[in-house]
């Protein structure tokens, strides 16, 4: 239409998306994104500030309540989505689409599980929704330039996340056009979040409130609420303006329902941070192809881009969080046990003293003439063989992505004994056929604590 902004269009998208207009490529990404966040949030529950927000998210809702929240008990529709979208992050395990530098689950998912699971919708309606949310936030993402967003700071999930929320729950409340366009009015006026905050918890929780942000904005934008017309460009405030310097609004919407930028998400294999995961997937490639031991291990040397190493390069490991971004202890550990997994990021692991010494001693952390994201890794022995790999991507990149086997791999080694194998096979079951799903309230049922769970005559 006439004058039509980028928010109108990136609106009238999220309004009208069907499942029937997407690829069959699109749907199967968005159905392994699904079971990868459940994989993502039962891992969280072994997160050390969990309960932390476990008790705000019931001091927001109260006691009790009627939504699901995942390998836990059932909690206020509020307090399910802040405590899901924490949930998702807390193991640093979740996705992350890398142009922008944005975990984009934590805030996309946790609301339309809200809204899906009070209006009984079907597994069509839901993948429709979460992909709705998840190209949302990207879109978003890519019009802030991130290289410019980042030099002020600003850190994506708090940002832009809520956009992606408030599409998903926007979308299963079945907003309109103007309805959908003050929804994102409305999350922007509760974007932020930036990374002062670093190195500490804030920095996941920029997640989790993003997710309730972007609930709150569907619900009151459901209300007929009005917000600004033009969030995204509007001359006084427009958060492309605001954050970005202007960024670039025709990458919003070029494309927009053609090329599929959730298509471009990352998932995670291992807990730790995304920007190292290059340097995890080359360390494991030299060891399975030279399984030499730990002891005859002369030294490791890792090269970092200039902008990784700055973050992870030289990080200290005394509290999990900290050692999960630590790229010495990370290799250190590895080296010792073969395996990258919650278990190496316990307190009494991270104390070893084995582990500490290598890391501080025979790790060599430098930087490299590499892209952002990729890593160099040579390991030479005690006996002077040198053994070395480069990777640009790392497995679960976009262009490298982790297969059904894969993420299902992670589901069994997230859930550990905290729901029953046959509850997991029914997951994976129903998440693969997820547009068949009639009602999605058993399959959420399913992800609660078995203590949680209706009984079954």
């Amino acid at each position: 239409m006439p004058g039509q902004t980028v928010t109108d269009s990136l609106a009238a998208f999220a309004a009208s998306l069907q499942i029937d207009s997407m690829p069959a490529d699109v749907v199967d990404r968005t159905k392994r994104i699904v079971l990868d966040t459940i994989a993502s949030a039962l891992a969280g529950n072994a997160g050390d500030e969990v309960e932390q927000i476990d008790h705000l998210a019931r001091s927001i809702g109260g006691e009790g309540g009627e939504s699901t929240v995942i390998g836990r008990d059932l909690a206020s529709p509020a307090g399910a989505a802040l405590l899901n979208g924490y949930l998702i992050t807390a193991a640093t395990v979740c996705d992350v689409h890398r142009p922008t530098l944005c975990h984009v689950t934590p805030e996309v998912v946790p609301p339309a599980l809200v809204v899906a699971e009070q209006a009984g919708c079907s597994g069509r309606d839901l993948l429709t929704a979460i992909a709705a949310g998840l190209e949302v936030t990207t879109r978003v993402g890519l019009g802030t330039v991130y290289p410019t967003f980042r030099e002020r700071g600003w850190h994506s999930p708090g940002v832009t996340g809520p956009f992606g929320g408030a599409a998903s729950a926007g979308r299963l409340l079945d907003l309109d056009v103007l309805g959908m366009r003050n929804a994102f009015g409305l999350a922007g006026s509760q974007s932020a979040g930036t990374f002062a905050h670093w190195g500490t918890p804030t920095i996941k929780f920029h997640q989790s409130r993003g997710a309730l942000s972007g609930l709150m904005a569907a619900w009151l934008a459901q209300t007929g609420f009005e917000a600004s017309p033009d969030i995204l460009t509007a001359p006084d405030g427009g958060l492309l303006g605001t954050y970005a310097g202007g960024g670039d609004p025709a990458a919003v919407t070029d494309g927009l329902g053609e090329r599929w930028e959730l298509m471009n998400i990352s998932l995670r294999r291992w807990p730790v941070a995304s920007s190292i995961q290059s340097m995890v997937t080359a360390l494991f490639e030299i060891l399975e192809e030279h399984p030499v031991d730990v002891a005859d291990i002369a030294s490791i040397r890792i090269g970092l881009s200039d902008t990784v190493y700055r973050m992870h390069g030289e990080l200290g490991w005394d509290v999990r969080f900290r050692a999960l971004l630590s790229t010495r202890y990370v290799a250190s550990v590895i080296a010792h046990d073969r395996r990258c997994w919650l278990e190496q990021f316990t307190p009494a692991r991270i104390a070893d003293a084995d582990v500490g010494r290598f890391a501080r001693d025979r790790v060599h952390v430098e930087v490299a003439d590499v892209p952002t994201n990729a890593a160099t890794v040579e390991l030479r022995t005690g006996s002077g063989a040198v053994h070395s790999r480069r990777r640009d991507a790392p497995t679960g990149d976009a262009t490298d992505p982790l297969s059904w086997a894969d993420i299902e791999g992670k589901l069994h080694d997230a859930a550990g004994q905290a729901l029953p194998s046959d509850s997991l096979a029914r997951i994976i079951d129903d998440v693969r056929e997820l547009d068949g799903v009639a009602d999605v309230r058993p399959l959420l049922a399913l992800l609660r604590s078995p203590s949680s769970r209706p009984s079954v005559a």
